[in-house]
């Protein structure tokens, strides 16, 4: 016989053991589209804009569907009512942690980000509790981020209005928070300890989507050196690129637009002045300012899907079996840019989180930390570095491009399960 009929008539009788598989084996699972023996969905999902992929393919089987990456089934939440239902509604269901390629491997499955059950469950109440004790929350905290957000405005005059890449200030100062809350000591923006540890940070970032995977789960305590040491890795990492993105995001953003950003200043002359530092309390003062906030990290999408999830029993949702340890794929790009709650979402608007009288409006659609047991720990900090670094640098500058607005691009990039700012240059001239 031909070996390319050979060929074909295997690759048809993998094709049907597939199928006969997924149909004998799930058939109670949301519906989704036919997957490919081996590959499964794979290619079918755009790696460049994985929300637009699963926003298409959502348009097709329903808010609820299925995907195989690979082998494995994987469900997927599309838009508010079922992200809610599932993780607010039904939490401890989907509290789980689904499978996450490279990092299971180098965590071996500690810390709080990664882990699952029970171990999860006490270092993330042990991490909180911690950080609650180091003043998460507190006074002392704001003071931190002040003096932080101080030293970041005089790395950054010390640029005297030359062009330059955002990158490293505001990626040190939210490490500089973490570092003060961790270890109470900040360090200077060219210390080499902290530059490697930047370093390393983003170069873990970029190796996020590749797919190796171990598992090791044989601590007999939770309360290990390793298990320590992995769960402040973990709050570096949360605590430190997520915030720093966020900022460069939103600086490339107010430099686009200067029409808001110098409403954003004339509502800090308006509050702060020029002559103290800003703090939480002027935020309730400030509803652009915070509209403004608010909408940075809606329109960016830093992360569309989350951390996978993964369900912790077998349940019945919406008429559907969905097996204990399925992975949760949820789109947290179709809540937060769901046109009904946010018309035109595709545009950076403030006026998203604005009412018809200029206060700000809160939205329960704005999920840009998650929802439910496993959204960030870390929230509150993160809101507090956000609102106080843009007001402070926006307080002592002004964001002049070096190159035309109309040709100053804000397309993000997709790096593992991010989506991160492109590269860009700006000067800061002080007021």
């Amino acid at each position: 016989m031909d070996l390319a009929v050979i060929l074909v008539l295997s690759l048809c009788c993998l094709l049907f053991f597939s199928l006969w598989r997924q149909n004998s084996g799930g058939r109670k699972l949301p519906p989704g589209p036919t997957p490919l023996p081996i590959l499964g969905n794979i290619l079918q999902i755009d790696a460049k804009n994985i929300g637009r992929s699963l926003s298409n393919l959502s348009k097709v089987y329903g808010p609820v569907f299925t995907l195989y990456l690979g082998k494995k089934p994987t469900v997927v939440l599309h838009g508010y009512e079922a992200v809610k239902e599932a993780l607010i509604d039904r939490g401890e269901e989907f509290s789980g942690r689904g499978s996450f390629p490279v990092v299971d491997r180098t965590s071996t499955g500690l810390g709080i980000i990664l882990s699952n059950g029970n171990r999860w469950k006490e270092m993330r109440r042990f991490s909180v509790a911690t950080l609650r004790s180091f003043g998460m929350g507190k006074r002392s905290i704001e003071q931190c981020v002040q003096e932080e957000a101080r030293c970041l405005v005089e790395e950054l005059r010390k640029t005297k209005c030359s062009s330059c890449d955002p990158t490293l200030y505001l990626g040190c100062a939210p490490c500089n928070v973490i570092c003060s809350i961790v270890f109470h000591n900040r360090f200077d923006y060219k210390d080499q300890h902290l530059l490697s540890f930047l370093e390393k940070f983003d170069e873990n970032l970029k190796i996020l989507s590749s797919p190796w995977i171990q598992e090791k789960y044989n601590q007999e305590t939770e309360f290990t050196t390793e298990a320590l040491i992995t769960t402040v890795n973990d709050l570096f990492g949360a605590g430190t690129e997520t915030v720093s993105s966020t900022l460069k995001y939103g600086i490339l953003l107010l430099l686009k637009y200067p029409e808001i950003t110098a409403k954003v200043q004339e509502e800090i002359d308006h509050v702060i002045g020029r002559h103290r530092s800003p703090c939480m309390q002027d935020k309730s003062h400030m509803p652009y300012t915070e509209a403004v906030v608010h909408e940075i990290q809606r329109y960016i999408d830093l992360l569309p899907t989350s951390g996978p999830r993964a369900t912790t029993c077998d349940i019945k949702f919406r008429n559907y079996f969905i097996p204990k340890g399925t992975t949760i794929i949820v789109s947290l790009t179709s809540v937060l840019h769901d046109s009904n709650e946010f018309p035109n979402p595709e545009k950076f608007d403030p006026g998203h989180f604005l009412d018809e009288s200029g206060k700000f409006k809160k939205s329960d659609y704005f999920m840009p930390f998650s929802t439910g047991k496993r959204m960030c720990a870390g929230e509150s900090l993160a809101r507090m570095e956000l609102f106080l670094f843009v007001t402070t640098i926006l307080q002592n500058f002004h964001l002049k491009s070096v190159v035309d607005l109309k040709d100053l691009d804000i397309t993000p990039v997709t790096r593992g399960f991010a989506s991160v700012p492109p590269t860009y240059q700006l000067c800061f001239v002080p007021v």
